[in-house]
């Protein structure tokens, strides 16, 4: 398995992953628009061709939020996340971040558990802030 940066050709597999993932998925435009600014990175987890997850973090000033994290429900439990989110924090450490944040639906324990193990301390709740179906996101931070 290699871990990239995203490429347009990337985007039909990422965004069959989306799809599959999220009940509010993002949009082919939406991925490519955020993947063309300066200060973004997205990356994609490969196999022979296979993309078999990806994330991304949008970047201001010292400070990276991490936007999207998704693996493909067949390689779920490999540690692809884990890895992928090693990766996006040392392309972050490598342009001078010295914080990353994200939300998480409350719920979801797999994923906050993930982000524990990397580091990654409950700061808040965002009331209602997802929909389909409305849940509280936990607010995360990892500082360095």
């Amino acid at each position: 398995m290699k871990i990239r940066p995203m490429v347009n050709k990337d985007l039909e597999q990422v965004c069959d992953i989306e799809n599959d993932t999220f009940s509010e998925p993002w949009s082919y435009n939406s991925f490519s628009t955020s993947m063309a600014a300066r200060d973004n990175t997205y990356l994609v987890a490969e196999e022979e061709g296979e993309v078999l997850g990806y994330c991304g973090m949008w970047g201001s000033v010292d400070e990276g939020q991490i936007t999207n994290v998704a693996v493909k429900k067949s390689h779920r439990g490999k540690k692809i996340g884990h890895k992928m989110l090693q990766t996006l924090i040392q392309y972050g450490k490598d342009e001078g971040f010295t914080s990353f944040t994200l939300e998480v639906r409350e719920g979801n324990v797999a994923a906050r558990k993930l982000y524990e193990n990397l580091g990654f301390t409950n700061s808040g709740l965002r009331k209602n802030f997802y929909s389909k179906p409305t849940e509280n996101a936990v607010i995360m931070w990892y500082y360095l």
